[in-house]
């Protein structure tokens, strides 16, 4: 079960990667460090669950950063008249997923 959550998430990124390119919201940063890490290979932690709550916990809360992270340059990108309205909504999605962590580490 959790290799497939795990898998889900890994295929999640990996979209969410794909559309952050199409739409260019990822940070230069990130960019560079993600080609970078594909110029080498895929990565062991790519096909390895995390074994503990705490790891799964710290992967989770990871990559709801990331995604507030992605959405807020999205929404710098966007219209002026709606980047305040984008910038709440990203930010309440992240608290929502924040506040839900606890209970998506629990299902795995």
């Amino acid at each position: 079960m959790v290799h497939r959550i795990v898998t889900g998430v890994m295929m999640a990124c990996a979209a969410l990667a794909v559309h952050a390119q199409e739409t260019d919201t990822t940070p230069p940063q990130n960019a560079q460090l993600q080609r970078q890490e594909i110029a080498k290979g895929e990565p062991a932690r790519w096909s390895q669950g995390d074994r503990t709550t705490a790891e799964q916990t710290r992967t989770l809360r990871k990559e709801i950063g990331a995604a507030l992270a992605e959405a807020k340059q999205a929404c710098h990108k966007g219209p002026a008249n709606e980047r305040s309205a984008c910038l709440k909504e990203a930010q309440q999605i992240y608290q929502a997923d924040m506040a839900s962590v606890p209970q998506m580490v629990a299902q795995k």
